[in-house]
């Protein structure tokens, strides 16, 4: 079974949008796939919520901010969206459970500083760890010196940035209808499709 942690301590940079899609490609594949959210706000819970029946499946993992518990038999892939302030026993946890651990970031100096602790943290661990650790920039161009100092940050880390997403309304509108990007008809998302290649590469089938 293969487990992929989204994970941030700070809020709002983007781990449901992260998470929910990565949920979507995994389903579009064809896997047993659950959903699950130990974030307080459950972004993700609510995006399933809205999810249509006519979607590829995706189950819900019900579990809590107090508890991580093993996905049910039969679950192929799991994705979990975590907390803002992620630390302590459930940082531990969620790093033994994870085969691969994603770090949305924007490119920003406050949130890459927010963050430089939790990915200090990320890199010492993965040597001895199994997860694998990638970076995803999220809303920006990857043609910005933005971009630039994003990667400038991350490769004194020695972590991978898989890739950058866009600022879009793509994300917002799919997601209101409990969509990703991985449900609509690709000519409708064709740029963005194009900067999940790498990402989807990276995460396997």
């Amino acid at each position: 079974m293969a487990v992929v942690v989204v994970a941030n301590p700070k809020g709002g940079v983007g781990k449901s949008t992260l998470a929910t899609n990565i949920a979507g490609h995994f389903a579009r594949q064809g896997h047993a796939v659950m959903l699950g959210d130990a974030d307080r706000q459950q972004s993700s819970r609510l995006w399933l919520g809205l999810r249509p029946e006519r979607a590829r499946p995706i189950a819900t993992w019900d579990i809590s901010a107090d508890l991580i518990a093993k996905p049910p038999k039969g679950t192929t892939h799991v994705v979990l969206d975590t907390p803002a302030g992620l630390h302590g026993w459930r940082f531990n946890d969620v790093l033994r459970m994870a085969d691969k651990i994603i770090v949305p970031l924007q490119p920003s100096v406050f949130d890459i500083f927010a963050t430089r602790d939790f990915l200090d943290q990320l890199a010492a661990h993965r040597h001895g760890g199994k997860a694998q650790i990638g970076i995803v920039g999220m809303r920006v161009d990857a043609r910005t010196i933005a971009a630039d100092k994003l990667r400038e940050f991350v490769s004194s880390l020695d972590l991978p940035v898989l890739g950058f997403l866009r600022d879009t309304q793509n994300y917002v509108h799919l997601a209101a209808q409990g969509l990703t990007l991985f449900d609509v008809a690709p000519s409708r998302v064709e740029k963005d499709l194009e900067q999940w290649q790498a990402i989807c590469e990276w995460l396997g089938a």
